[in-house]
Order: C-alpha cells, then sequence, then structure tokens
C-alpha cells in the first residue's frame, strides 16, 4: 500500500556547520501517510489474522490516523468506525468529511471525558469481529511497526534524530532501534504532557534505553500555534521546498530552529529530522498564512 521510506538532503543547514537530513515519511502514500502507515501495519495483519470485518478507532476532528484508517478500511475491503473527539452538532471539518468519503462510521464522543469514554470502550470490548486500534496507533504492535522502518532505511549513523511526539509510538519505535551513540530527542505537541515518559516507557521493548523529551515547544499546546511558528514553517518551506504542518512537524523545526540558535547540538553533528507525515492540521489553518 506504500511506497517505501526516503531521505533528504537539507543542504541549506551546512553553512552552519552541520549535516542535516529529513526521513521524509510523508512521500510513503499520499492517505495513510507518514508514520500512520508504520504504526497501523501490525494491527492490521493482526486484524486479518483474527478476521475481523470492522476496524474502530478514536481521533480529533483534523485526526491523520481517522483519515489513514479510514481509507486502509476500504482498501482492505473492510468496515471502519471513529469515535471522534468533538460534537455531532459541530461543522464537520474537511477531514472527517474525507474520512466518510472512505466509508467510515463516525460517532461523536463530544469533548468532554473523551478519555475516560474512550478507555471503557476498550475495555469492553465485546465484538470478536470488530478490531479496536487506540488512538494515534499507540500501543507495542504500534511500536513495533515503526521499528520495522530499519528495513528500508539505514538511521544507524546519525548522531540526533529529532521527531514530533503525539503519543509516543513513533518515538519509541525510534528508540527501540538507535545505538547508544545516538541521541533521540523528542519533541512533544502537547502542553503539561506529563504521562509522556510513562506512556513511551509502557510501549518500548526495554525501558533502560535512554531519550530526552523537550516540553518548552508545544506553542500552546495541541493544535495551537504562533505567528513565530507559521513565520519559521514558512522560511523552512523557501529553504527546503518542504510542507509542514502546524501540529507535529511545524512544531519540530521551529525547535530545531531555536536550537540551532542556542548551540544544542555538538560541531559537526549529524542530524535527522522526521517528518512524519499527514498535513491534516494546516486545513484549520486560515488562507494565506502558509505559503504553500
Amino acid at each position: 500500500m506504500h511506497t517505501k521510506a526516503t531521505i533528504s538532503s537539507l543542504n541549506y543547514f551546512a553553512s552552519q556547520g552541520y549535516s542535516v537530513d529529513m526521513l521524509r515519511l510523508d512521500l510513503v502514500h499520499p492517505i495513510v501517510s507518514g508514520n500512520k502507515w508504520y504504526k497501523l501495519k501490525e494491527y492490521l495483519l493482526q486484524a486479518k489474522e483474527q478476521k475481523a470485518d470492522t476496524l474502530a478507532s478514536f481521533g480529533g476532528p483534523y485526526s491523520n490516523h481517522i483519515v489513514a484508517l479510514a481509507y486502509a478500511g476500504q482498501y482492505l475491503g473492510l468496515k471502519t468506525i471513529g469515535y471522534i473527539r468533538t460534537n455531532a452538532d459541530e461543522p464537520i471539518t474537511p477531514s472527517l468529511q474525507e474520512a466518510i468519503g472512505y466509508g467510515m462510521q463516525l460517532i461523536y464522543l463530544g469533548r468532554t471525558h473523551f478519555q475516560e469514554k474512550k478507555n471503557e470502550l476498550l475495555k469492553n470490548q465485546d465484538s470478536l469481529s470488530t478490531y479496536f486500534i487506540d488512538e494515534g496507533g499507540y500501543g507495542k504492535l504500534g511500536c513495533q511497526g515503526f521499528a520495522s522502518i530499519q528495513e528500508e532505511v539505514t538511521l544507524n549513523h546519525y548522531d540526533y534524530m529529532i521527531a514530533a511526539v503525539g503519543t509516543g509510538t513513533m518515538l519509541s519505535g525510534l528508540i527501540s532501534i538507535s545505538n547508544p551513540h545516538q541521541q533521540i530527542v523528542g519533541i512533544p505537541v502537547l502542553k503539561n504532557e506529563e504521562t509522556i515518559y510513562s506512556e513511551i516507557n509502557a510501549i518500548l521493548p526495554d525501558t533502560r534505553m535512554p531519550y530526552t523529551l523537550l516540553h518548552q515547544f508545544h506553542q500552546g499546546g495541541y493544535a495551537k500555534t504562533t505567528q513565530e511558528q507559521i513565520d519559521c514553517m514558512n522560511q523552512f518551506w523557501k529553504n527546503t521546498g518542504i510542507p509542514t504542518d502546524i501540529v507535529y512537524t511545524g512544531k519540530l523545526v521551529t525547535a530545531f530552529d531555536q536550537l540551532l540558535q542556542e548551540k544544542y547540538f555538538k560541531k559537526d553533528a549529524s542530524i535527522l529530522l522526521i517528518h512524519s507525515g499527514g498535513l491534516q492540521g494546516n486545513r484549520s489553518v486560515k488562507p494565506g498564512l502558509l505559503l504553500y
């Protein structure tokens, strides 16, 4: 269903004394974009083994994960259900409209107590024919799926590998395939995300593997942005021709720009930025703010 991952050299940063590449997961598939394919693949295999006829998961109104799952279900001939963190009387977003177009049934759980309602559904699965996947593909199978990216690209020579962090599933997979000399840096996109360490450690095959989370780059919280971030995303586009999104990769490149200014990285470092794909969040941005 996907094209193999590729790595682009970002030659613009050579003048600053760093070798910087970007893992282009945004190019692996136009719909099942970026890390979504890798995080979903093991779940889809297990659902097939269990002969499930329906895939069900959870997400917000601009969820890349929900759109990706809806498309994957249609591709595999499976029904899909999306439990959405919004209310039925709110305007439907382009992302949710797209999911409906791929045949997904939407059930609105509202914005209050969403996590409790989600956990109750996950705990009380009453049908073997419906295969539930946690929000964003979170879980050990999601970690395992992302770790399989090492079959497509060589990552073991980088000094630093940096990624935005939502559920922590992708980062856990990255940590699991890293070498002792590599520094894995995560940029959480949620504000006051105190539980993210325990959530990452819960799905890591070895919790002794080190990593760093930098919490100061959330830009106000999930799906929130600032003019500084918009300017940085536009500048990154001018310098590289690579689009980013306000929810994840925009915060990644904004953090990277500041870390460069602070001389966070050792001299002559080899750095990999991970473009986790999915530009759904940009659908909420006022037209004209982004150059792409």
